[in-house]
């Protein structure tokens, strides 16, 4: 995923205000195990515990759309 490092810095989790990270393969793979409609990209908290989608380039930071990563 390409997004802007400034974005990235100031990007936070909305429960924890922990930082996020672009999403890798194995984690993007571990969300769409949970959900009808894949997902192509997402943003990791820093703990490795939530996922938020990336729709159309828009990171989706509410807590109802965070996916729980095992």
């Amino acid at each position: 995923m390409e997004m802007d490092p400034a974005l990235l810095d100031i990007l936070c989790c909305p429960q924890t205000h922990q930082p996020l990270h672009p999403a890798n393969s194995e984690e993007v793979a571990c969300a769409n195990a949970h959900r009808a409609n894949a997902i192509k990209e997402g943003l990791t908290r820093e703990d490795g515990k939530i996922l938020y989608p990336v729709q159309n380039g828009i990171p989706l930071l509410v807590p109802e759309a965070g996916f729980p990563l095992n």
